[in-house]
């Protein structure tokens, strides 16, 4: 005999609907410590946006600086020596304006930064003539040194050397022949340096003096 097969019928249930597969909600972007906001990718970060807000370009300084001379001095004192630094600073805008000054101070640093304040204190200005040179020959004098100097054609330089070479460069001086003689002190060399420029008459001041 064939044998039979006995179907039990279940119990009728609410039919499971497939969930279909759901991604997580994105979290609302909080913005972190840095500024930048959390989850974001780093390409999406604003240029600038940084702690302590967008860059600033740094502006251009208006007179360039050079250190011509850095000493150490001292001072004997009731408990001994007190050290410190003398420092030799020229300044100039490489136009026709220059300025030069001293300072003394603890530290280099402290005595460049008074040499420079007293450099831009009181400016000088120098008149060029054509082919960035001065407008004649000039003997410049500050106690026992004496600088010499001689305008020269394009072409030829600063024929010059140490504290006359930096005065020169930054007052814009582009050709020129110069001679030290007597102390070479530096800040002696800078002032009888000074001394020579200030003692420079331009063609149309020459003629004003003539007469004409």
């Amino acid at each position: 005999m064939a044998e039979e097969k006995v179907i039990v019928a279940k119990p009728a249930t609410a039919e499971a609907k497939p969930v279909a597969p759901t991604s997580p909600a994105p979290s609302a972007a909080r913005p972190s410590a840095g500024g930048r906001p959390t989850g974001a990718p780093h390409g999406d970060r604003p240029r600038g946006d940084h702690k302590g807000g967008p860059r600033r370009d740094r502006a251009d300084k208006e007179f360039e600086e050079r250190v011509v001379s850095i000493n150490r001095v001292s001072k004997t004192v009731k408990g001994g020596r007190h050290m410190r630094f003398a420092a030799i600073v020229v300044v100039g805008d490489g136009k026709g304006q220059y300025g030069f000054g001293t300072g003394k101070a603890g530290e280099v640093p402290d005595a460049i930064k008074k040499a420079l304040e007293a450099a831009k204190k009181k400016m000088y200005r120098i008149s060029l003539e054509k082919g960035d040179t001065i407008s004649h020959e000039i003997i410049g004098q500050f106690g026992a040194c004496k600088v010499f100097l001689k305008p020269a054609p394009a072409g030829t330089g600063i024929v010059a050397g140490g504290p006359v070479r930096a005065i020169l460069e930054l007052a814009g001086v582009k050709n020129v022949y110069s001679k030290v003689y007597g102390s070479r002190a530096p800040i002696n060399i800078i002032r009888a340096t000074n001394n020579g420029i200030e003692n420079l008459h331009t063609y149309s001041q020459v003629k004003l003096l003539r007469g004409k």
